[in-house]
């Protein structure tokens, strides 16, 4: 059984397996251990200034000589309505009293940032991009194109789907609904909600509408998963919740734990802590937001405002007023190095197909 693939021959790796990019919770030793065990291992830079991706990449050339991937947030048209964050501040003000916080100051540069950490990508001569929350401009798509960088789109429905290959992306990941953390979703459905649809349902509608190979996400956790994924027309897989609980990921403890004592009924889709939907584990933080009477900021002015809040929360051990990102297959979660981890889904992979 050989795992070789167009996409594996694109991104010059072994094995069907990409880590995502979860901004926030990669570590350079996380992205190095899955590139060395064949897979592609991916920065997650979403939140990152030049300086900081500057030194990561670094670090990770330093443990790994193959093929890595940085992912980047497409930068989004926020709308800066000053009354909102007013009153979002004054509804966080009790949590930040509990916690001695400070009201931070609204940094909008997201633009700037995004051109800087594309530059710093050039010039450290990454192989491979992925972008979440859009498409990026064409200028920038052809200056890394010039550079022969392989690049690789985001996509919930089929028509974003078909925007990415338009664009010119050289492969597509397909994110179902069951994928923890923030969607990929750049365009609204008629209910005026970003799509939710099924992995299972969403594979093999990409596949059969753009010719470009397609990368399968979205409650991928084991040999089962790459199997269904690969059968329903995915050429690869991208994982991240399985990867969230490894050694080597940047998740605190509380965070592992709570995704390895949470069960398939406990994530819901939520906005309140940045602004952008995403996947997670349901607290309290989500249900009192319930009551607020305002439209929540958009991203990333309300994941500005919260993030300290977050943090803090997170370093007292307080599970409740932090964010708990998670796909919707906890139970299959293992607390073990990403390279075992890597090794335990070949072997399935190749029992299953043997059979």
């Amino acid at each position: 059984m050989h795992f070789s693939s167009k996409v594996t021959e694109v991104l010059g790796i072994k094995l069907p397996i990409i880590q995502a990019g979860m901004a926030g919770s990669t570590t350079p030793e996380l992205v190095a251990t899955v590139s060395n065990s064949g897979g592609l291992g991916t920065i997650g830079a979403g939140y990152f200034t030049a300086n900081r991706l500057d030194s990561e990449i670094t670090y990770v050339q330093e443990l790994t000589d193959l093929p890595f991937a940085v992912n980047l947030f497409v930068p989004s048209e926020q709308l800066y309505v000053p009354e909102n964050v007013e009153h979002m501040n004054a509804w966080l003000k009790p949590y930040r009293r509990a916690l001695n916080l400070e009201e931070p100051v609204i940094d909008i540069s997201e633009e700037q940032q995004f051109n800087e950490a594309i530059n710093v990508v050039i010039e450290k001569g990454i192989p491979v991009v992925s972008f979440t929350f859009g498409i990026p401009k064409q200028s920038v798509i052809e200056k890394l194109k010039a550079r022969q960088i392989t690049l690789v789109g985001t996509a919930t429905s089929v028509e974003e789907a078909i925007a990415n290959e338009s664009a010119g992306m050289d492969a597509v990941i397909a994110q179902g609904s069951e994928a923890g953390g923030h969607r990929g979703s750049f365009t609204v459905t008629s209910g005026d909600h970003t799509p939710l649809i099924g992995t299972m349902s969403l594979i093999p509608q990409v596949v059969d509408n753009v010719s470009i190979p397609v990368i399968a996400a979205g409650g991928i956790m084991d040999g089962r998963g790459i199997v269904a994924s690969m059968v329903l027309g995915a050429e690869a897989v991208q994982m991240g919740t399985a990867f969230l609980t490894s050694e080597e990921s940047g998740a605190s403890t509380l965070y592992k734990n709570a995704i390895q004592h949470s069960k398939e009924t406990d994530t819901v889709i939520t906005n309140v802590f940045t602004g952008k939907p995403a996947r997670g584990i349901d607290n309290e933080f989500i249900h009192k937001m319930d009551y607020y009477d305002d439209d929540i900021p958009d991203y990333p002015i309300q994941n500005q405002l919260t993030n300290g809040i977050r943090k803090a929360a997170a370093q007292k051990g307080n599970a409740q007023w932090t964010h708990l990102w998670s796909g919707q297959s906890p139970r299959l979660s293992q607390f073990v190095s990403a390279s075992v981890l890597i090794d335990n889904i070949v072997k399935e992979t190749r029992s299953i197909l043997n059979k």
